[in-house]
């Protein structure tokens, strides 16, 4: 009886003894394997060119070497000569602009695209519209301004119907007021569909019985995506947020010149676009370097600020 009693006891501190806990890494190694791929590009391709921004700091020419004390420094002479460009005010505000009015459209776009989609009844036809609205991200930006031109130029589509009409045709593309409009819808146009894959991603993970319980109280198909799947996106929708406000500030120079005409300079011209043109066409590596720095430590700043409103406003927030 005492030899029962004490290997029940001895059981019992055995089952009471905390466990050591395995850790992430040897549990989950095997998947974390995969990421190694993805760790190596980033580290080759963003990190280690980091070192290059110190031509910002000097009057760099090829063949120059950047990291002696031979280098033909300036401190920050590039930036005061680019806070004193005459075209200081008009780049600032033309990146500005296409960046906050592209925001204003696509940012809200995806994630209302999304909850629709995730609302039909019908999954085949739901597919669908998925791939019609997805196919559009894998056109190219050099055909995608091809189109624009096909469509708005002075001998496109819109202009003939116009002048089948009784109408006089105009190129779009030499009125700047246009410019902003056809960027913008054109690059929401082609990236709205695949923007959305990620909110369709968070939405597949919203409990089915919550719907059913909903459905059961009487609640319409809105109140239910107002008051289920909108609150189940919420975190992706403020990490999504900050890191588009992150990147307000970063628009590609590519389209934009594909788009730019003699006509519609003062509005096209953009950081990207001057830094192109005085860094690969003009040789002022230095300057051009100088300028792009700039416009990511306002990236920076917007991130950050992006960051501490988000967590403060949601409770959510990158770091």
């Amino acid at each position: 009886m005492n030899s029962a009693h004490l290997l029940e006891e001895n059981t019992s501190k055995e089952q009471l003894k905390p466990r050591k806990k395995q850790s992430n890494f040897r549990k989950n190694w095997k998947l974390l394997i995969f990421i190694i791929p993805t760790i190596v590009y980033i580290f080759i391709f963003a990190y280690l060119p980091m070192y290059g921004v110190v031509i910002a700091f000097q009057d760099f020419a090829p063949g120059d070497d950047m990291l002696s004390l031979n280098a033909n420094w300036v401190g920050f002479a590039n930036f005061t000569r680019f806070f004193n460009e005459f075209r200081f005010k008009q780049l600032i505000v033309n990146t500005f602009m296409l960046s906050i009015l592209g925001f204003i459209v696509g940012f809200p776009l995806p994630i209302i695209v999304a909850l629709l989609l995730n609302s039909l009844k019908s999954k085949k036809a739901s597919n669908v519209f998925q791939r019609i609205f997805y196919a559009p991200h894998f056109i190219s930006v050099v055909v995608m301004a091809g189109m624009l031109y096909l469509f708005f130029g002075e001998y496109g589509l819109v202009n003939n119907i116009v002048r089948a009409l009784g109408g006089s045709g105009t190129s779009y593309f030499l009125k700047a007021s246009m410019f902003r409009p056809l960027f913008i819808f054109s690059g929401n146009w082609q990236d709205f569909g695949w923007s959305s894959i990620i909110y369709l991603a968070a939405l597949a993970g919203v409990d089915p019985h919550l719907h059913e319980a909903a459905i059961v109280d009487g609640a319409s198909r809105v109140r239910r995506i107002w008051s289920i799947d909108l609150p189940a996106i919420l975190p992706t929708v403020a990490v999504m947020l900050i890191l588009s406000i992150g990147n307000l500030m970063s628009v590609g120079h590519e389209k934009v010149l594909l788009m730019q005409t003699g006509a519609n300079i003062s509005v096209s011209e953009i950081i990207s676009t001057f830094v192109y043109k005085i860094g690969i066409g003009g040789g002022q590596y230095g300057y051009a370097t100088a300028i792009g720095l700039f416009n990511s430590v306002i990236n920076v700043v917007l991130l950050v600020i992006a960051n501490l409103s988000t967590r403060k406003l949601t409770g959510n927030s990158i770091w």
